[in-house]
C-alpha cells in the first residue's frame, strides 16, 4: 500500500543538480506522485549545471526538467519557505523522501534539527514518523563534521548514500554514471527500474 503513496523530492545546493532532475523524471515516469522542493543554492547549481533557470516562485517543470513532465506520474511544486505544505505535517502521508543533492548545510541541519525551511522540516518529519529517508551527499573530501553529520543521521533512521557511481555497469556515458546512483536510490524506495545492469545478470 505503501507504493500508492506520494514521495518527497528535495534538491539543494550540493554540485549533482542532473541526479536530482533525473530522480524526478524517473519517478514521474514510473507513475509515482512527487512532492518536489528546491532550494535556492539548488536553484543556483542548477543553472550552473545543467544551464536551467529555474524560478522558485513558479517552479516550471518544463524548465527544470528540460522536456514537459511525463503524463504518468503528478508532480506538486512547493516553495522552499512554505511550511503550510501538507509534506510539513506527519499526518501527511508519503513512501519516502530523498535529498539530491544533499549540501552539507542541509545534512547537518536535519541530522541536528535545525531546520528552518521546508526541506529540513519535510525530512525531520521522515526521521519522525520512521519513514523512509534517503540523502545523496557528493562532497569530496569530507571533512570530521561531515562525517560525524553523517553518522548521526543514519543513526537516526536515515540511508546515506553518497553519490558514487560503479563502473562494473559499463557505463558509456556520464547520463550513465548519473542512472547508476538514480537506480540505487528507486532501489531504496522500492521504485522498480530497469536504469542499471546488475551485478551477476548478463551485459
Amino acid at each position: 500500500m505503501a507504493d500508492t503513496f506520494p514521495l518527497v523530492v528535495a534538491i539543494t545546493g550540493a554540485s549533482g543538480a542532473p541526479y536530482g532532475v533525473r530522480l524526478l523524471d524517473v519517478l514521474l515516469a514510473a507513475g509515482r506522485e512527487v512532492h518536489l522542493i528546491v532550494s535556492p543554492a539548488g536553484q543556483a547549481v542548477i543553472a550552473e549545471e545543467l544551464g536551467r533557470r529555474v524560478d522558485l516562485e513558479s517552479l516550471d517543470p518544463l524548465v527544470l526538467l528540460g522536456h514537459p513532465p511525463p503524463a504518468a506520474g503528478r508532480l506538486h511544486l512547493h516553495h522552499y519557505r512554505d511550511l503550510m505544505a501538507p509534506i510539513a505535517s506527519g499526518s501527511f502521508l508519503t513512501a519516502g523522501m530523498v535529498i539530491c543533492p544533499c549540501s552539507g548545510s542541509t545534512l547537518a541541519a536535519v541530522a541536528h534539527s535545525m531546520g528552518e525551511n521546508l526541506i529540513h522540516r519535510a525530512a525531520e518529519v521522515h526521521l519522525k514518523e520512521r519513514r523512509t529517508l534517503v540523502v545523496v551527499p557528493r562532497e569530496t573530501p569530507l571533512s570530521l563534521p561531515q562525517l560525524k553529520n553523517m553518522q548521526a543521521i543514519h543513526e537516526a533512521g536515515a540511508v546515506v548514500l553518497p553519490a558514487s557511481p560503479g563502473f562494473y555497469a559499463k557505463a558509456e556515458t556520464v547520463a550513465d554514471l548519473v542512472d547508476f546512483v538514480v537506480a540505487r536510490i528507486c532501489d531504496q524506495l522500492g521504485v522498480a527500474n530497469s536504469l542499471i545492469r546488475r551485478w551477476g545478470t548478463e551485459a
